[in-house]
């Protein structure tokens, strides 16, 4: 899957699983986060608010979201 930066520098973590519908809610994506459910650039992330740019990849319940410009 990618997604397609628009208009902006970049992306918060939470927001990305929101917005693309991993995450109910806000507060189910920082649970996801906090529970280490979600990898960027293939390591744990454990920052509810890392800013995703072009060229980061994130993955969370089998499925892999690249970010583009």
């Amino acid at each position: 899957m990618i997604f397609n930066l628009k208009g902006t520098e970049y992306i918060e973590l939470i927001k990305l699983l929101k917005l693309l519908h991993f995450a109910e809610s806000g507060g189910h994506a920082k649970i996801m986060v906090g529970d280490g459910e979600v990898k960027l650039n293939g390591e744990v992330e454990y920052r509810k608010r890392a800013k995703l740019r072009p060229g980061d990849e994130v993955e969370t319940s089998g499925k892999k979201i690249s970010i583009e410009a």
